[in-house]
């Protein structure tokens, strides 16, 4: 018990001593410090981070959600209007994938686990389903049966063709076959010339995409051809792409108008010539799909992508580290992919003792490329929308996602049951079902190798739904999540990371519990309605 009388007993609580409170609390300072760790601060440490091991700090909102502007370069010349890519793997991109990111903003990476004409096979699909100018449609000749206009129909979804007298794009045009010309048509030998339309409204060579579709939308026709002076046809264009481009105006698409989309390989020599296949298909990115990319097998691949086909985009990796980083830039990459060991499916770090924790690889990675304008990819540790953010403050330019997108209508594919679940199959590229199926054993240099080590394993994961909503759930909870940050764009979250107003708090296993869900008999999750 102190002995000083009530007026001189001193104040123990930082609370109520004016000569120990902090800075922030003294009512004649307006100056506050800054709370939590700059980026540079929380990573520079010894210790290696996950996106759980911490949280970013909320900012002051002047803006709406919807106001957040998601655009980001995936690579250096490639632009999107979501950050969002699909990883190269068997149970996760194939077309249906890839058209479906690509229509609401991402990209879509079809994966080499299969034969090089099965690849270009799924690119061509991609390309075909919305087009500006149509520059390769499927003709026929005059002589061409019904039965060869319901093969392309069944093969590639196309039900209208032209008719020209070649049977090629160049050839005179003759006429047009489309579904009410036929459809009730039993006897499918029948030649098209017996049925065809051959009074055609049809677009001039040299007209704008904005001439022709005015030209379509006025003569209520589903497929407007677009011919030279002496009559042959050198385009088609499509009502359908017209509602595509409506429905969809934020979609991925290259200068010609065609959806955009990637496609991975490995660095065998082979592989060379489905760079070529693929490339002929019509790919706009290429992605060398390898556990460790600093290699002499993966430098001698980039470098021959970019002296062979300069006009495609290259992605290197997986990288984790600065040093593997500088090497690949310096071989002439146009975007990195960062991750080793990260992804739920991969046993890398477990069974190789490589890799580096995520988030850290990611923070340094970054950091480092951004000097050199290279955008990256954090690929692998997506497992929710807070993580897509944590990925994107730590300088990802986009996140590549696998079991996010496995259980997906879009994902490749059937659905099964297991106790009353509604599942599908999900496995990493290194299990040894995959490296049994195709290519995938050149990813981990594993291809000729007597005994076959996994670094990945097969599995299930829950039922999503279609990504006709699930992306929109995706990309409108990135942007609730920079709005608590303050930061209006992708642009404005890296800018205040680099100047360190963007704010990290390291997270101890408590405070992770605590910002779970926690303290309750049962609880019921439903991520969006």
């Amino acid at each position: 018990i102190s002995r000083e009388s009530p007026g001189k007993r001193r104040h123990r609580g930082h609370f109520h001593s004016p000569e120990i409170m902090c800075p922030a609390m003294r009512p004649d300072e307006d100056d506050v410090p800054l709370d939590g760790m700059s980026g540079d601060e929380l990573f520079s440490g010894r210790d290696g981070y996950t996106y759980s091991d911490y949280i970013i700090l909320p900012g002051h909102i002047t803006f709406d959600a919807q106001d957040v502007t998601l655009d980001t370069y995936v690579t250096r010349k490639v632009k999107l209007h979501l950050p969002f890519v699909s990883s190269p793997m068997d149970t996760v991109t194939e077309s249906q994938m890839a058209i479906h990111m690509a229509l609401y903003g991402g990209l879509g990476i079809i994966h080499c686990n299969n034969t090089m004409e099965e690849q270009c096979a799924e690119v061509r699909k991609v390309k075909r389903f919305e087009n500006g100018f149509i520059l390769d449609p499927f003709c026929l000749p005059p002589t061409a049966t019904l039965a060869e206009v319901d093969a392309i129909k069944h093969k590639h979804g196309f039900s209208g063709v032209p008719i020209t007298d070649s049977g090629k794009l160049g050839g005179k045009l003759l006429g047009f076959v489309a579904t009410r010309d036929h459809d009730f048509v039993k006897d499918r030998s029948t030649v098209v010339k017996e049925v065809m339309t051959q009074q055609l409204v049809t677009a001039p060579e040299g007209c704008s995409l904005e001439q022709a579709n005015k030209i379509l939308t006025d003569s209520k026709k589903g497929k407007l051809p677009v011919v030279n002076k002496s009559g042959e046809l050198v385009a088609l264009i499509s009502r359908r792409d017209l509602r595509k481009n409506r429905d969809y105006p934020h979609a991925s698409k290259g200068a010609s108008k065609r959806l955009l989309v990637g496609a991975s390989i490995h660095t065998r020599p082979e592989d060379k010539t489905r760079v070529a296949m693929l490339v002929e298909a019509g790919v706009d990115v290429v992605v060398i799909d390898s556990s460790q990319g600093n290699s002499r097998y993966q430098e001698e691949m980039v470098k021959h992508i970019k002296a062979t086909h300069p006009d495609v985009q290259v992605v290197g990796g997986n990288v984790v580290c600065v040093s593997q980083a500088k090497n690949l830039i310096a071989w002439g990459v146009d975007a990195l992919r960062i991750g080793m060991g990260s992804g739920s499916i991969c046993t890398t770090q477990e069974v190789m003792a490589v890799g580096r924790p995520q988030a850290t690889a990611v923070y340094h990675v970054c950091k480092y490329a951004r000097k050199h304008g290279v955008p990256c990819w954090a690929d692998g540790g997506i497992s929710n929308v807070g993580k897509i953010s944590k990925a994107l403050a730590c300088g990802a330019s986009a996140v590549m996602m696998g079991s996010m997108l496995a259980g997906t209508d879009e994902a490749p594919g059937e659905y099964f049951y297991k106790d009353g679940v509604r599942l599908k199959t999900y496995r990493g590229m290194g299990s040894i079902d995959a490296m049994s199926k195709g290519t995938s054993a050149d990813r981990y240099f594993s291809t000729d190798a007597a005994v076959r080590v996994a670094q990945g394993v097969s599995g299930a994961v829950a039922d999503k739904g279609s990504l006709k909503r699930y992306l929109p759930y995706l990309s409108t909870g990135l942007r609730h999540s920079l709005q608590d940050m303050g930061l209006q764009s992708c642009e404005a979250l890296w800018a205040a990371l680099a100047d360190g107003t963007l704010r990290f708090q390291q997270r101890t296993s408590g405070a992770q519990a605590e910002g779970s869900i926690h303290n309750l008999l049962h609880a019921k999750k439903k991520d969006f309605s």
